[in-house]
């Protein structure tokens, strides 16, 4: 891999990283539990419940791209990075561009 394309790639990364810093935040505050003496309803507190399930879903999704991510920056100036773990052909840039963390080309995918 080129250096300038391994700076595109940080710097996609570094850009994902924030995005998903502030959208983990923004789940872990919206699936703290609503206090059973707060009067929203029974049916709203229902409808809650489904909700916090669901962003909790979201949340552990989101947490794990990350860490996929700074683990993938952690290790970015490793000789193997950017080669196929399979076969060790190098995986092309455009993939490494949508799926940074990809460890398998797109053949050794299939």
């Amino acid at each position: 891999m080129q250096e300038i394309q391994k700076e595109a790639l940080v710097q996609k990364m570094h850009a994902e990283v924030g995005r998903l810093k502030q959208e983990v935040d923004r789940l872990r505050e919206i699936t703290k539990p609503v206090a059973p003496d707060d009067s929203i309803g029974r049916l709203s507190r229902m409808d809650n419940i489904v909700n916090i399930s669901v962003n909790r879903a979201a949340l552990s999704k989101a947490e794990s791209r990350l860490a996929g991510l700074e683990y993938v920056l952690r290790n970015i100036d490793d000789p193997e990075f950017g080669y196929c773990m399979e076969c060790g052909a190098p995986i092309p840039h455009a993939r490494l561009m949508a799926m940074p963390g990809a460890t398998l080309c797109v053949k050794c995918a299939e």
